[in-house]
């Protein structure tokens, strides 16, 4: 069975948010992580590369679905939605999504 992540990214100041989506979360971070500082992309421009919440779901379209209903909403949404899991915001180490 495969899994799909929805995943919110931030930069070292936590002041730019990220939302995407993937079926490889720890590959996909590595990519974010060797992007930065490229201008190419939001991320790579922007420096997100800090991993501070993510959801798993079972099919592609479902995953994608909520990327695009998280993108739409406000920082202030997205911020709660992390703190509800992740009260502090704290960076999540990429060792844990193995």
């Amino acid at each position: 069975m495969r899994a799909y992540y929805v995943y919110i990214l931030t930069n070292p100041r936590k002041t730019v948010l990220y939302v995407g989506v993937t079926n490889d979360l720890f590959t996909r971070l590595q990519k974010h992580y060797e992007n930065r500082g490229k201008l190419k992309t939001f991320a790579g421009r922007y420096y997100c590369y800090k991993l501070l919440y993510f959801e798993m779901f079972p099919d592609p379209n479902s995953a994608i679905s909520r990327e695009k209903e998280i993108k739409g909403w406000r920082r202030e949404k997205k911020e709660a939605l992390i703190k509800k899991e992740n009260p502090a915001m704290a960076f999540i180490p990429w060792e844990d999504v193995r």
